[in-house]
């Protein structure tokens, strides 16, 4: 039963089709981001840490909280229209440096999917 799922998984890929998106779990995403409370809070009017708050982060433009010092790579997409929707928190997540390769944040990624995915559905509850 075990060897069924791998190769439904490699059916899949092979033949094109796509497979089910993982389901997002706020809770467990509320632990996720345990690993971001060393330099991030979340809670609305929160301080800043090393990294800004976070609270309402998802849709929010980037480099706009008050009182943070952003680093020059991060002012320089801001003024591009850089914003934190879903897709690009995803992407800067995954791989800080591929997003903003001169910023200052100096988490290595969030590799694994579903924590990820999970991570997103907690940001969004927090706003």
């Amino acid at each position: 039963m075990t060897r069924i799922a791998p190769l439904a998984i490699a059916a899949a890929l092979a033949l094109g089709t796509a497979l089910p998106a993982a389901a997002q779990d706020a809770e467990a995403g509320k632990r996720v981001f345990n690993q971001c409370r060393a330099c991030h809070s979340i809670e609305a009017g929160g301080r800043n840490g090393v990294g800004p708050n976070l609270h309402g982060i998802v849709g929010r433009k980037a480099g706009t909280i008050e009182g943070f010092r952003y680093s020059a790579n991060l002012k320089e997409k801001a003024a591009e229209g850089l914003a934190w929707d879903e897709d690009t928190l995803r992407a800067y997540v995954t791989n800080p440096k591929a997003v903003l390769p001169a910023g200052s944040m100096s988490y290595p990624g969030l590799k694994n999917e579903q924590q990820l995915n999970d991570l997103l559905a907690y940001l969004k509850a927090q706003g």
